[in-house]
């Protein structure tokens, strides 16, 4: 059973879906962290994203690993690294590349064949797996994603400026719903949660509640 969770950045979809394997006993996948791997691969060996060739070959020497929330690129623990900002800040030209989306959506198709799993990113229900068990897209308010992702940083020890935050996470809004592949949107058929003002817990009960009706008999 595949369960997708959509949204855009900060919106609280890592948490949701983290929050909600746990409670299912499903497995998780975030997709982000599979993009901000090859951007932190792409930064260390100074790669541009727009250097096919170059791009291509980083691919092909990768080895990502995701293993409950440790995320491990070739053998290293960049579990904390690749949500540094200026990572952050290189995922979205990356992500840009078909060559790249191709990679991450095969490897993602890999990693959820065969068993029971919640995915989450931008792309989900729409490109990757668009006949999911059950859809969602959540948001939530500019300001509110931006408090989290601030909030994030804070404790990160990785500190920003509010306003510097806001006006990232918007410009990162703009790239992710107008560019040509795969752009950000709300997938058909998905259940729409708008979390601002949600704890954590409220919006993994009201997820529970929607996987409850819908799915109930077959969990």
């Amino acid at each position: 059973m595949i369960i997708t969770i959509d949204g855009p950045v900060a919106s609280g979809k890592s948490t949701a879906a983290r929050n909600l394997a746990r409670l299912l006993g499903f497995d998780h996948l975030d997709s982000g962290a599979i993009y901000r791997s090859l951007a932190l691969m792409a930064m260390r060996e100074s790669i541009e994203a727009g250097d096919e060739c170059a791009v291509a070959d980083m691919m092909e020497r990768a080895a990502i690993i995701i293993d409950d929330e440790t995320v491990r690129l070739c053998g290293e623990d960049v579990t904390d690294e690749i949500r540094l900002p200026e990572v952050t800040r290189a995922v979205t030209p990356l992500a840009e590349n078909p060559a790249v989306r191709a990679f991450v959506h095969r490897m993602e198709r890999a990693m959820a064949s065969g068993g029971d799993i919640v995915v989450e990113g931008r792309d989900m229900g729409t490109v990757v797996f668009p006949d999911a068990d059950l859809k969602f897209y959540i948001t939530s308010s500019d300001e509110e994603r931006a408090r989290r992702r601030w909030e994030e940083l804070r404790q990160r020890d990785t500190p920003q400026d509010f306003e510097t935050v806001l006006a990232e996470l918007r410009a990162r809004d703009t790239a992710d719903m107008t560019r040509e592949i795969a752009p950000l949107r709300k997938p058909e058929g998905a259940v729409v949660i708008d979390s601002t003002g949600w704890s954590a817990d409220e919006t993994l009960e009201k997820l529970r509640s929607i996987v409850t009706e819908r799915l109930g008999g077959r969990l």
